[in-house]
């Protein structure tokens, strides 16, 4: 098998093999990698139109394309998520195109922490009454949006850490 199928269709335990034999290599660093705020706007815009044309569903399935299975041991501190969660929801609210959607944002935040080695958990959780579903990241206690907007809450029906899928 070559390495491209182990890492696309092979178990998580194939393709965490594959990216340390990478590192090892010095192919990858062992560096958590920052993205720059334009690069989360980039990200959000093509995460919005990934849901747009193929739909959230399919998108869920890329999910382990994009977001790697591995972490690394330490946790994130709250720094870093507050800026990532400051920096998402600024360019969703000032985007046309997004306009603070929140399946865009919880999947932007879920595989820009996993890009960066971060544990993360992606929810889909829905309300009844009056019927809604809202998406939301966790990842060291901070939710990407906030798992309870305008004060409503939702009852997570899916969640997804990668890997899962």
């Amino acid at each position: 098998m070559t390495e491209v199928q182990k890492f696309t269709s092979g178990s998580p335990e194939e393709r965490a093999e594959l990216v340390i034999g990478l590192m090892r290599a010095g192919c990858a660093t062992a560096r958590r990698k920052k993205y720059p705020d334009v690069g989360v706007g980039l990200w959000l815009g093509g995460v919005h139109l990934l849901i747009r044309t193929v739909g959230f569903g399919r998108v869920l399935r890329l999910l382990s394309l994009a977001a790697p299975g591995y972490a690394r041991a330490n946790l994130p501190s709250a720094e870093e998520i507050g800026r990532l969660k400051r920096a998402v929801q600024s360019h969703s609210s000032r985007s046309w195109f997004v306009n603070g959607d929140c399946k865009s944002e919880a999947l932007t935040a879920f595989v820009l922490l996993r890009r960066c080695g971060l544990q993360a958990v992606l929810h889909v959780g829905v309300r009844e009454h009056p019927f809604a579903l809202h998406a939301w990241t966790v990842s060291g206690g901070l939710c990407i949006p906030d798992a309870d907007p305008r004060g409503h809450a939702f009852t997570p029906v899916l969640s997804i850490s990668c890997g899962e899928l």
